[in-house]
């Protein structure tokens, strides 16, 4: 498992020394690094038994194959940290086969809206602590959960995610477009 000194080892890699992960396989004798082979029709990063999957990646970094993979190993959750790391075939077995499935317009919003209050404290010439910006995040992805089941719900399908983001997020672009007489 993953531990706090794990972790900021993957954030000095990661961040500071921009190394590549294969090198917490190496430190961490217990962690299996598992590199891509294009001759594959499948990544086998994808193919391990686990719970919950979270691609962040790169664009259609899990299709029809992986998600299989994935389906056949157990997977419960999968949770998009990437702009559509999932092609539409593995999003529409993961929704045939109940897969708690968070696609990367609702699930990976946080980056963006840390952006936006970012740019909110430079425009105020204001600092917000770490606590303060963490508490607008949860309040922002609160809402953005909110916004995704009840669209979903409103227009007839309860429970899927996809749509509830898709649906939303069209809402709110259509909405500030009329505020804004575009339409």
């Amino acid at each position: 498992g993953i531990n706090t000194e794990k972790l900021a080892f993957v954030m000095d890699l990661k961040n500071a020394r921009r190394g590549r992960i294969s090198e917490y396989a190496e430190k961490y004798k217990g962690a299996t690094y598992t590199a891509v082979d294009p001759s594959l029709d499948h990544n086998p990063l994808w193919s391990h038994k686990a719970d919950c999957a979270f691609p962040s990646a790169t664009q259609n970094e899990i299709d029809g194959v992986d998600a299989g993979n994935l389906v056949q190993n157990g997977i419960q959750v999968v949770s998009e940290g990437a702009n559509m790391p999932t092609t539409p075939e593995g999003v529409h077995l993961f929704l045939e086969e109940k897969i708690l499935y968070g696609p990367g317009k609702a699930a990976n919003a946080g980056g963006v809206a840390v952006s936006g209050l970012e740019m909110a404290q430079n425009s105020m010439r204001y600092g917000w602590t770490r606590e303060e910006v963490d508490n607008r995040l949860q309040m922002i992805m609160k809402d953005i959960h909110k916004a995704c089941l009840g669209a979903a719900e409103r227009f007839g399908t309860p429970g899927n995610y996809v749509n509830g983001a898709n649906i939303a997020g069209f809402l709110k672009v259509a909405d500030a477009m009329l505020d804004q007489g575009v339409v």
